[in-house]
């Protein structure tokens, strides 16, 4: 079976998650979707925004070979899907039945069986184009719920739902053994003493090589990620997916960090998603409830959205940055590559030095970026290649309408 992930237009409507990364990369429930299609055949191709395409190479070579040129079906999958267990099973049932059609999400194509004869394939062909000739062929329409990811809220509202979904599937697919009550460990993981775990809403799963210091509180449905660190006294409760490489303390509650971020000091982060390589400061706390208890509403791109959920803290981009004693408001979104300072009242653009408690926001130069990204990756011991580089060169000139939102609303 050959499987091809595409993104779609709407994709944009992820941002800040969404643009230093592909969408089937955003994790959720503690799986990507790109973990999850790696399963459903022997190629998975990915066609994704130009930007992307450097980086994607480098990292996941087999992704870019392109849409296969050849007899048999093909099986294409939005990459907004959201990464569940549920999803994976419905996907494997549709290749089983062997039926060629179409799945939507709404008005979105969340999925399609074709014959790949029924194709006109050519050299980097674009995800627009691809897609525009599957809905004109006279394929029939498959009853199939396979949800899609709107905005990044829906990121937060799919985790609660799907982690211990997730979690059951990666403890029936994995080599995890049971070192405490409902508490599973990866080779190499490390649980250290003095710590206390509640499993009564679901099991708490260490990955290889993961480290939890003494004196921690972990409550389940969690995941810490291969070689992430949970730092001494720390809260880890109801519901967090810690990513690989992540160095965690202080109270963390139903929140999604990405690989290579440090939030290692005392502080509240609750109902929220923490991009690649972001670092809060010390005392750095958001809030995820509003004071009047009321349903949190959110704004993209100048747009007000009502998400139907009561607790949301906030959305932060890749690279972003906190001072000690950052205080983040209910529901607000913080760019890539923002450097933030003081009380966060609105939401961040990316690329900005962000001090409104002191009269200031200004432009980060994207230089000042690439010196920080190598210095960063220094430490880590991950070499800077040039596709990183102008990877955030072109994360630069793509949010450069956030910087200029009063003037010009992004429209989709």
């Amino acid at each position: 079976m050959n499987v091809v992930l595409f993104e779609d237009d709407l994709v944009l409507k992820l941002y800040p998650m969404a643009v230093g990364r592909p969408a089937f990369e955003i994790s959720c429930g503690s799986y990507r979707l790109l973990d999850l299609v790696g399963r459903l055949g022997d190629s998975v191709t990915a066609l994704v925004r130009p930007h992307l395409r450097d980086v994607m190479t480098a990292d996941n070579p087999e992704l870019a070979r392109g849409v296969p040129d050849r007899e048999g079906t093909l099986l294409l999958v939005n990459a907004r899907l959201v990464p569940t267990a549920g999803v994976l099973h419905d996907l494997k049932r549709l290749i089983t039945e062997g039926r060629h059609g179409t799945v939507r999400s709404g008005e979105s194509l969340a999925a399609a069986l074709v014959d790949v004869r029924d194709l006109a394939l050519t050299e980097n062909l674009a995800a627009g184009e691809l897609t525009s000739q599957v809905e004109q062929l006279p394929l029939e329409s498959i009853d199939l719920e396979l949800p899609l990811l709107d905005y990044p809220h829906d990121v937060i509202r799919h985790h609660q739902t799907a982690l211990a979904e997730n979690l059951a599937d990666r403890l029936a697919t994995g080599d995890y053994g049971e070192i405490a009550d409902g508490v599973f460990a990866a080779p190499g993981a490390v649980l250290g003493q003095y710590v206390v775990s509640d499993t009564t809403d679901g099991p708490i799963v260490l990955d290889r090589d993961a480290n939890i210091g003494p004196y921690c509180y972990l409550s389940g449905p969690a995941y810490i990620g291969p070689h992430a660190r949970v730092i001494e006294h720390a809260a880890i409760k109801d519901g967090v997916a810690l990513g690989h490489t992540t160095k965690i303390g202080g109270e963390i509650e139903a929140s999604i960090i990405e690989p290579y971020t440090n939030k290692q000091h005392h502080g509240f982060m609750g109902h929220s998603y923490l991009g690649s390589w972001v670092n809060l400061g010390a005392g750095t706390c958001n809030s995820d409830l509003k004071n009047t208890y009321g349903q949190v509403g959110m704004e993209y791109a100048g747009r007000k959205v009502t998400t139907g959920m009561q607790f949301i803290g906030c959305i932060i981009g890749d690279y972003a940055k906190t001072a000690v004693n950052t205080s983040i408001f209910t529901g607000k979104t913080i760019g890539a590559c923002a450097m933030v300072y003081g009380f966060v009242t609105t939401n961040v653009p990316s690329f900005v030095n962000y001090a409104r408690s002191f009269g200031q926001v200004t432009e980060v130069p994207v230089d000042v970026m690439i010196a920080t990204q190598a210095r960063m990756f220094e430490r880590r011991g991950v070499k800077q290649r040039p596709c990183d580089v102008q990877l955030l060169r072109d994360m630069y000139d793509l949010t450069r309408h956030e910087r200029q939102l009063a003037e010009k609303p992004l429209s989709w």
